[in-house]
């Protein structure tokens, strides 16, 4: 048999259950599909695209050195990239690792579909997560609300997570005669230099990442309980690249650190236990983030909490644009977004720090705040920055407290107590007394002089001071609960209906720009099946300044509208074929979430296994080579915006259940 292996965020040949199943059927065909206009807004950014460029050479040479090569392809559509592929060279299956945000569940099930009408086994498996999110679930059989309560249970299951298999000694390759590698083009001209920068600091590779992995484990993850806090060195593990490009497996990295905490329990070093604990609840962090946007496809667009819908963002481009441009008058916030942008990469309390003062004290959407981490962080990972920004926004049920303002000046003393961090990022700043180093408004004129500071002309002042942020703040969710309140009086009274639900009436746009037009005529070229290589080129430029784009155009959206409607179409077409092949055996899993979130409620997921009998227990199911993929049928909730995600893929909803193997 011949098995062409889908690679996506799966980058390794350690521990990866697609390409194993692959070499244990025959033939392997290793395929990348690069086709980033299905993520929509969510274009990867430069950094990223660099990072992935380096990756996937590394995965090539690997491949080499066991016997096959990647076959690389352009696309506006993967599914039928791969569906070529497949014919070109033979294969009779498609082997893939599990994604979870929204947009890999709609192109999973979409190849599921597809495929298999054409003939083809499509068998998955679970290579990102320690558990899926279809087994961790409360006594009455729900999703979990909260993370404390979802880690818990991780914590507590009967069965430990899988180990982590060794590499493939060899792999046979499939005919690749008929199946050329396209040309992808990662960078331009215009990022070359600045990628160059990269490389002094990163090495991508799941080579490199098990190197990093090491010294990690064997090095700071012994103080990381103490030293974790410090922004000012290298105290953090520096793995959140590798694992979202999927170079190391958390599989492995969870064994590594259990296996280092037992040791340190037996020989009674607790400072170590303790270490350990706090590095695998980042761990779990992560775990949680895909089980947040498995359960809630809406939470990279949506605040998950009711009363969010009525807070009212300050709109305001020019705030936006001193954050991002490091331009606040807070110099650990300036810090941070300094060394954002120089070099795609963040500490952990300094993204807490920047995305709190974006919410809390300028009250900018905090969608705007995690598109902008999208668009520059080398680890920009949907379902984690997600987690992240609505737990900053106190959009989540366990969320930070939302009247809570963390002040820059305090938190400067508690991550750079030396002002280290803030000289290196900020050398306007770079002679200024540590006495000072995070409140220069404060410091007196002689010292300001000393050190050559002018405030206001080459170092801002403050934008808005903590005390006026949090009378506003607090003006602010007056008017939330005042609008909630007379909402649902509205609701309540029968006088009007959709008032309930905790989605905004007006999603508020990204900041315009240029961009608005190349994307435009980005979209229209791709309609209008024109030249690819334009095509690649115009994307690149799109994108090269890492900006927060606006929303695409009516005329963007018409053509969209027009497409889903041939598409859905097309699945009442295919509906009707299910209706005329036999029955195949299923799990049906409803999850319903608790009145908090009433809007997520009667989420349904199928889990499927044709070789599987519905008696079998989720633990036999676990053990078997091929995993299944969720289908989920949001039922018709009060959710009708028109350019919501889920209405934009109406493939979503479909109510029948699909067949699907391994």
């Amino acid at each position: 048999m011949t098995s062409v292996v889908w690679f996506r965020r799966d980058l390794r040949v350690e521990d990866n259950p697609a390409l194993a199943a692959g070499v244990r059927s025959g033939k392997v065909i290793a395929v990348f599909v690069w086709a980033p206009e299905e993520e929509g807004h969510y274009y990867p950014g430069r950094v990223s695209r660099w990072w992935l460029k380096q990756s996937l050479s590394s995965l090539n040479s690997s491949l080499q050195n066991l016997g096959t090569t990647l076959v690389t392809k352009r696309s506006t559509d993967s599914v039928l990239a791969l569906l070529d592929v497949i014919k070109s060279t033979g294969a009779t299956q498609l082997l893939f690792n599990h994604l979870y945000d929204p947009f890999s569940l709609v192109r999973d099930h979409r190849a599921k579909e597809i495929l298999t009408e054409n003939g083809i086994v499509v068998r998955s498996f679970n290579a990102d997560l320690l558990y899926e999110p279809w087994e961790v679930l409360d006594d009455e059989g729900q999703p979990f609300v909260t993370f404390s309560s979802f880690w818990d249970r991780c914590l507590r299951m009967p069965y430990d997570p899988q180990p982590p298999q060794l590499p493939p000694k060899k792999i046979i390759s499939g005919d690749l005669s008929k199946c050329p590698s396209g040309t992808i083009v990662f960078e331009n001209d215009s990022e070359r230099g600045s990628n160059a920068l990269l490389a002094r600091a990163w090495s991508p590779g799941w080579s490199n990442a098990n190197k990093a992995l090491t010294t990690f484990i064997n090095g700071p993850l012994l103080d990381y309980s103490t030293n974790r806090k410090k922004a000012d060195s290298a105290t953090t593990s520096f793995l959140s690249p590798h694992l979202h490009f999927g170079e190391v497996s958390v599989r492995k990295v969870f064994h590594q650190a259990r296996t280092k905490q037992i040791l340190w329990a037996n020989e009674g070093n607790k400072a170590g236990e303790e270490s350990v604990n706090l590095f695998l609840k980042s761990i779990g962090l992560r775990e949680y983030s895909r089980y947040m946007s498995f359960n809630h496809p809406y939470s990279h667009e949506r605040p998950l909490l009711g009363h969010l819908k009525f807070f009212p963002w300050v709109v305001d481009e020019n705030y936006f644009k001193a954050w991002r441009q490091g331009r606040t008058g807070y110099p650990l916030v300036d810090a941070g977004m300094r060394e954002l942008w120089a070099t795609g990469w963040l500490h952990d309390r300094i993204r807490v720090v920047v995305s709190s003062f974006f919410v809390k004290v300028l009250q900018l959407p905090w969608r705007w705040g995690m598109k902008y981490f999208w668009d520059t962080l080398l680890d920009a990972d949907l379902e984690s920055d997600a987690l992240g920004w609505q737990y900053i926004s106190g959009t989540l049920p366990d969320s930070r407290e939302f009247d809570r303002i963390d002040n820059p000046q305090i938190d400067g003393y508690s991550f750079d107590p030396n002002g280290e961090y803030v000289r290196r990022w900020l050398p306007e700043l770079a002679r200024l007394p540590t006495e000072w180093i995070h409140h220069p408004w404060d410091a007196p004129e002689y010292v300001l002089q000393a050190a050559g500071i002018e405030l206001g002309s080459n170092y801002p002042l403050p934008i808005v001071t903590i005390d006026a942020a949090k009378a506003r703040l607090q003006e602010a969710l007056t008017h939330m609960w005042q609008q909630e309140t007379n909402a649902r009086a509205v609701l309540e009274n029968g006088t009007e209906e959709g008032h309930g639900d905790s989605f905004e009436d007006t999603p508020i746009a990204f900041p315009q720009d240029m961009q608005m037009e190349l994307e435009l005529e980005l979209e229209l070229e791709l309609e209008l099946g024109r030249d690819q290589e334009s095509v690649r080129n115009r994307t690149m430029r799109h994108y090269e300044d890492q900006m927060v784009p606006s929303l695409t155009s009516s005329l963007v959206l018409r053509v969209e509208e027009e497409d889903e409607a041939e598409s859905s179409a097309d699945n009442r077409n295919l509906a009707r074929d299910d209706n005329n092949r036999a029955q195949v055996p299923t799990e049906v899993l409803n999850h319903r979430m608790q009145s908090v979130l009433p809007q997520f409620n009667n989420i349904q997921i199928a889990l499927r296994n044709t070789e599987d009998s519905p008696a079998e227990s989720s633990t036999s199911r676990r053990d078997r080579d091929g995993g299944v993929v969720p289908v989920w049928s949001p039922t018709n909730s009060s959710y009708s915006e028109d350019n919501s995600y889920l209405q934009r893929h109406p493939q979503i909803n479909w109510s029948r259940q699909l067949s699907q193997t391994g």
